[in-house]
């Protein structure tokens, strides 16, 4: 059997600005849990909330990139709280409110200032955000001014592009402002997936911002 080309995947692997990332998920928003994460056996949102709790996460969190909520989903059900949620797409955060787990949603584009206090998370996950698309390496400047000295991060990062992206290099130049690096090697999909990308690996960065 041939594997199957899901073209919302493929597209979301091509996303090179905030304003593509905008109009695909708007698209895909209403089917996106059932006819892309259950029927593709997505279990990176699970990989992360579980790598942040073994970890010692606690809240409040932020979930960036929340998309339909599934990270903040599998947090919750890990019995840690509260979450709240930002994704680029509007569309997205309307089915993830309907799910009233998270305690504050809002909009925010990693490439610009989240409106959010400095040092505000104890805990920041991120599961499918961080890939080839618009956000890289370079977020994480943003992501470190809202964590509280000593909060985790638990961020998943596409294998493919670690280095060729810039990840690699970016958490070198970081050293002075994180600790306790860790990269846990990952699946993005469980053994029912059958898609072109039912292969595709990637890490799980877990890091703690300095306390100084």
């Amino acid at each position: 059997m041939c594997p199957k080309s899901d073209p919302n995947l493929e597209a979301a692997y091509a996303l090179q600005t905030p304003e593509d990332s905008r109009r695909l998920y708007a698209e895909w928003a209403q089917s996106y849990d059932d006819d892309f994460a259950l029927a593709s056996d997505y279990v990176l949102p699970q990989e992360v909330a579980q790598h942040f709790a073994s970890a010692g996460g606690i809240g409040p969190v932020l979930d960036i990139g929340a998309g339909t909520g599934l990270c903040g989903q599998a947090l919750q059900a890990l019995q840690i709280t509260p979450i709240d949620a930002t994704d680029i797409s509007s569309e997205m955060l309307n089915i993830a409110r309907q799910k009233s787990f998270y305690r504050r949603l809002f909009l925010g584009d990693l490439t610009k200032q989240l409106d959010v206090a400095d040092n505000t998370y104890a805990g920041i996950v991120s599961s499918g955000t961080f890939t080839n698309g618009h956000v890289g390496p370079d977020a994480f400047d943003e992501v470190l001014r809202i964590t509280r000295p000593d909060g985790l991060l638990a961020i998943s990062i596409n294998a493919q592009h670690f280095g060729s992206a810039g990840f690699e290099a970016k958490f070198a130049a970081l050293t002075p402002r994180i600790t306790d690096l860790q990269l846990h090697k990952i699946r993005f999909y469980g053994p029912k997936a059958t898609s072109a990308h039912k292969d595709d690996t990637g890490f799980v960065a877990l890091f703690r911002k300095r306390n100084s």
